[in-house]
């Protein structure tokens, strides 16, 4: 089943959000924003220090530094679900994962896949070719 993601893609380069747009980036589970996409949502989107799960400003953050990606996918569920129970949101993931964390797009990408059919969930355009 193909999917039409022309209209679902994440900018590549966020700078600014809308009020009701969230900016989805990988973290740790100990919320040290120090690095990559982390580093942009603290910096800019209110992500906090000593958070690395949920939804803060105008951030979500899904760790990827503690394990595989079996041990990611119980927060990437769980942000999907988040998603869904929020659909006057717009969550642009980033390429969670594939930055400081190490994972290959092949390796992410997949654990989104339930996202596809989630409206207000963007998801990066390699993803989609991915999935």
């Amino acid at each position: 089943m193909r999917h039409d993601a022309s209209k679902r893609i994440s900018p590549r380069h966020i700078s600014a959000l809308r009020n009701n747009e969230i900016f989805v980036f990988g973290s740790n589970l100990q919320g040290q924003h120090g690095g990559g996409a982390a580093l942009a949502a603290y910096r800019n989107f209110g992500a906090v220090w000593g958070q690395g799960v949920g939804l803060h400003g105008q951030t979500y953050a899904i760790p990827t530094m503690h394990g595989g990606t079996e041990e990611i996918r119980p927060y990437v569920d769980e942000f999907i679900q988040f998603a869904r129970e929020n659909p006057t949101l717009k969550f642009f993931v980033t390429r969670i994962g594939c930055g400081i964390a190490g994972f290959t797009d092949q390796e992410m990408a997949p654990l989104f896949r339930e996202a596809m059919d989630v409206e207000n969930v963007y998801l990066p355009e390699l993803w989609w070719e991915v999935l």
